[in-house]
């Protein structure tokens, strides 16, 4: 029988076939979830409140003369960078020089003294052991004293010549550490007195945002609380902050100063620039809570409830947890009071996809921008 050429191909195809079919399948490769998570932290208990406030530099000093002088040069101006130990003002030194040169007669002539009555002393004290009785005792004990006296002017002297050269180094007052200066009060020729303000300078890098909060929201503020910060000259830029200051005594409305010092740092920020902060205000009868993506919820089956998946470093794979009493929606976020307690690693993308234990990696910033 004459075998065709498509009669062969056929017959190949079936024993390729026949032959495939006797090998196992290959085993599926696991696909391993990436997901991208958030740590709980943000506390969230109340309603979102906000308060104006102005910028003000964390560190900041009134420079002055620690002694009194006629004003002689002013080297610097409001708005320049000063670095440590700069020489920025200084005082006429005429009146400290001859202070200084009336402190060293003085001296001179105290030790002149000295030595003119530490002479005498010796000679009393010498003549009375070499011919006992030849000077009285009295007189002996006078020439001391007068001699210890001596001693005792000469050691005010030099204390009083010290004094004189510490105030004359005084006329120059250098910058106590690198900043800039907000404010000048004096003009050469100024007549000072010792702690009149000179200039009031602050350090650029750490700012602080001051405001006043009504006595009703007072009891929701609290140390180490985070708020978001935005400024009228850049609306689309939030800025975090942290409570770190807290007044104790209400001023002017029966409000308490509150400083709040700004995490971020920004060449743009300035002392004085306006803020607007955004609070969580405690108020009675609200529970602890955590802010939450809405993206981070699986609805559950009853109102107020819902799960989250918690992603377990151990065994890298997630967890349904169940949370409770959702509460209001902030921006993209909402308020969950029940089955958190901070510091959880939950997923916030995709978690309709997840299942209890399933097997996932976190995401990396690669895969992030890809999403």
């Amino acid at each position: 029988m004459r075998i065709t050429p498509k009669k062969l191909i056929l017959a190949l195809s079936v024993a390729l076939l026949l032959v495939a079919c006797g090998k196992e399948p290959p085993a599926p490769v696991e696909r391993i979830r990436a997901i991208k998570t958030i740590t709980v932290e943000e506390r969230a208990s109340g309603q979102v409140r906000k308060y104006s406030g102005v910028v003000e530099p964390v560190d900041k000093s009134s420079l002055s003369f620690e002694v009194a002088g006629n004003v002689k040069d002013v080297n610097v101006d409001v708005g320049e960078e000063i670095t440590k130990d700069q020489v920025i003002a200084t005082l006429d030194t005429q009146t400290f020089e001859l202070d200084v040169e009336a402190a060293q007669a003085n001296l001179r002539r105290a030790r002149a003294q000295l030595t003119e009555k530490e002479a005498e002393y010796n000679r009393y004290r010498t003549v009375n052991e070499e011919s006992p009785g030849a000077v009285s005792q009295s007189s002996v004990d006078q020439a001391q004293a007068a001699f210890e006296s001596a001693r005792e002017n000469v050691s005010y002297a030099v204390s009083q010549l010290n004094l004189t050269k510490r105030d004359l180094k005084k006329t120059e007052l250098k910058a106590p550490f690198d900043g800039v200066i907000a404010k000048r009060h004096v003009e050469p020729f100024f007549e000072v007195k010792r702690g009149d303000p000179i200039f009031d300078v602050f350090i650029e890098a750490a700012m602080d945002v001051a405001t006043s909060i009504p006595e009703t929201d007072i009891e929701g503020i609290y140390l180490g609380q985070s708020c978001d910060i935005v400024f009228p000259s850049d609306p689309g830029q939030v800025f975090k902050g942290v409570v770190s200051e807290i007044g104790r005594m209400a001023e002017s409305a029966n409000a308490f100063p509150v400083k709040v010092n700004i995490l971020t740092s920004d060449p743009n920020l300035r002392p004085g620039m306006t803020a607007e902060l955004s609070f969580q205000i405690t108020e009675a009868g609200f529970q602890k809570a955590f802010l939450v993506p809405v993206s981070a919820l699986s609805p559950g089956a009853e109102p107020k409830r819902g799960y989250v998946f918690v992603y377990d470093k151990a065994t890298s794979t997630v967890q349904r947890m169940a949370v409770r009493g959702l509460g209001a929606v902030v921006g993209n976020q909402i308020m969950i009071t029940e089955g958190l307690e901070g510091g959880e690693i939950i997923a916030i993308a995709g978690v309709s996809f997840l299942e209890d234990g399933q097997k996932v990696k976190l995401m990396q910033p690669a895969d992030a921008e890809g999403q």
